[in-house]
Formats: structure tokens, sequence, C-alpha cells
């Protein structure tokens, strides 16, 4: 069996660890040959069965990949037997030939979550999100397999439109970010006091100015004894707006706004908090509160779905969109040792529920059953 990937929208994190952890749990048996198109900079795995295809086109650009995607791909499937093209970004604009399956995922929430879209400003990143919902929705009706990352987004999607073959597989989480016997060495940055970490980039939907205003809330003695560090992308004028309202509120030698980090750093800072939090209101497979859950430390995270779908009964939930109610759950984590240590272990359990060898597994496993399936 001959799969061709389409991974040119891998260009981001995201995009990239499912791709690279998809390809390292490769099925031993029924795939001959994967060949897969992506950036130049993603480094795929080395193995006898993967193939680093290039378009020879200029796929960097938006409009010449769509055009690469619609005139010649669908010659190249044609030309060389492919049985079945993967588009794992959730955008399909190849018309297959004759006894090629298509198989798309659906990844991005965003053009359909009513409260994110009416946090961006009319413009033409407004204008792009409603066009990526009508193409993804066309993309999955058309598609033999669509693989949804939650059933939280699967039953969104499914009441907006009819997907011939849907199936929930959600993402996995790297061993590295998984608790061991101790905690990994703290990274130096973190500083030396207890901390609560956030890990997010900045956007609207994240939350970011709520958890400010709610570690602010907290009694003098508490925010003595336990900094908030903020880790992720934070540039631009959303970090502007960040930083002010950290003056504003008096708390800049409380409050540390590390921006992003390697990301090999990562497993120490979730390993090492008193707490992890999570405040987005908007996911679809919330990657980075799996690895908070895989750590083994306290989770609080948003009471928004999916991340109850995620997190189970055992962890911490507030209301992203209420500081008070973040205000109370840090408290909680805080005052109650006890909380603090059930918190922990139900995270823990969650955690081990998600790894990218299943993740894989199932995806494959659902990937080669199409050959089963009527031509």
């Amino acid at each position: 069996m001959k799969i061709v990937i389409n991974g040119y929208s891998a260009r981001q994190g995201g995009g990239q660890t499912y791709l690279v952890n998809l390809l390292s749990h490769l099925p031993a048996t029924d795939v001959s040959l994967i060949e897969v198109f992506a950036p130049a900079r993603l480094k795929l795995p080395d193995h006898p069965k993967i193939k680093r295809m290039h378009a020879n086109w200029p796929t960097e650009n938006p409009l010449m990949r769509a055009a690469w995607e619609r005139l010649v791909l669908p010659r190249y499937l044609k030309q060389t037997g492919a049985d079945v093209l993967f588009c794992p970004g959730g955008l399909v604009g190849t018309k297959a030939p004759k006894g090629c399956k298509v198989v798309t995922m659906f990844r991005n929430m965003t053009p359909f979550d009513p409260i994110a879209m009416k946090a961006v400003p009319v413009g033409l990143q407004w204008v792009r999100l409603h066009m990526l919902r009508r193409l993804m929705l066309t993309s999955m009706r058309g598609a033999d397999l669509t693989i949804f990352i939650s059933e939280y987004a699967r039953k969104v999607i499914e009441k907006l439109a009819r997907i011939p073959n849907p199936l929930t597989i959600p993402h996995g989480v790297s061993e590295v970010f998984r608790l061991g016997d101790s905690p990994l060495p703290r990274p130096s940055a973190a500083g030396d006091l207890p901390y609560l970490l956030y890990v997010s980039k900045l956007d609207n939907y994240k939350h970011h100015h709520e958890v400010v205003r709610a570690y602010a809330m907290l009694p003098a003695h508490l925010r003595d004894a336990h900094r908030l560090i903020l880790v992720g992308e934070a540039e631009g004028e959303q970090a502007q707006q960040l930083h002010a309202l950290i003056r504003e509120l008096g708390v800049g030698g409380y409050v540390r706004v590390l921006g992003a980090v390697p990301y090999n750093d990562l497993p120490g800072y979730y390993q090492n908090a008193t707490a992890n939090i999570f405040a987005s209101s908007c996911e679809n497979c919330p990657n980075i509160m799996l690895e908070a859950l895989a750590s083994g430390r306290p989770l609080l995270a948003s009471e928004v779905e999916p991340m109850p779908e995620f997190g189970g009964r055992h962890i911490g939930y507030f209301s992203p969109f209420d500081p008070s109610s973040i205000e109370i759950a840090m408290r909680k984590v805080l005052e109650d040792s006890s909380t603090a240590k059930s918190w922990a272990a139900g995270a823990w359990q969650q955690g081990n529920l998600y790894s990218w060898a299943k993740t894989a597994h199932d995806t494959w496993r659902a990937i080669i059953n199409l050959k089963h399936r009527a031509v």
C-alpha cells in the first residue's frame, strides 16, 4: 500500500510534531511506501518506508501551493499509483484519481468558535478564517476518512455537515513530558521560588489577562511565596498590552513573561511547577494540556469543552472568562495540600491515557482499512 502525505501545511510546532510522531510509529505490515511532501526544514524520521518528496514548485506561497495541489498533485497520484492521499492539515485541494482514497483531519477550531471569531477584528484575518471554515467543511464532506482529534470537535462539525466516515483519534503526548521517578532539573530561568506556570502563546482566547488578574487577586502572602510564570510566544501589540496590565496591577515583580523557550526545556518547567494552568476557551485537542497532564503536577484548567473531555473529573476547573473563578482555583491548590495532591494524581492518571504510539497505531489502522472499502 502506497500512501502520499501532503504535509506542506505543517509549518509550525503542532503540525510538525504530529507528522514526526506519526512517522516515528509505522505499521510493521500493509504499508510499503510513504511519500511525504513537507517543508524542507522539517526533519523526518529515517526509515526505509519513508521517502521525502520535493514538489519543484514554490509551495512556500499559499496561492502557488494551492495551484500545485489542484494541477500537479492529481497527475502525480495517478502516475505513481498512490492508494491514499493523506492531508493532515485539514484542507484537501486535490481531486484524487479513481482508486486513490482521501484522508483529512479537522485541526483548527477557531473558525467554528463564535466567541473566538467575535474577538477577531474585521480584516484580512477575519476573511481568511471565514474562507477556512468553508474550505474545511468542503474537504471533510468529500473525504473518504476524516480524523477528528476530540469528540467535542466532531459533534460541532457533525451539526453542520454530513461527514461520510468520521473517526475520533486524539493526539498523543511525547514521553519526555511524562513524570518519571523524580522531576527533571528545574530550568534556571524559572528562578528559585515556587511558581504557577501557564504555557501558551498570547492570543485573545488564551485568556492571559484573566490569569494575571486572578493572580493579582491572591492574598499577598501567596504571591510572595509563588511567582506566576508565563511561557510562550509573546510579541507585538498583545504582548505590550499584557505588560501594561502587569504594571497596572502592580505585580511586575511577581509575574515573569519568559516568551518562547526551547521545546526541550518545557518538561522541566511543567514538572517543577507548583501547579500548571491552561486557560484557553477555544481548542480542538489541547496539546499543551496533555503535556501538563503528563507532568504529574496539579492542573488548573478551563471548564470550556473540550478541556474536561481530556482532563477528566479529578483536576481543578475554572471559568476562563472570570478572574475570580481562576483565583479560587489558584487558592485551592496553594492553600490545601490534600487538594493539590488529589489534582496531581488526577492529572497523572489522565496523562497516561495519551501516547503517540497509540495515536499512530489507530491512525495507520484506520488508513489501512480504507483499502477494504469499495472503491
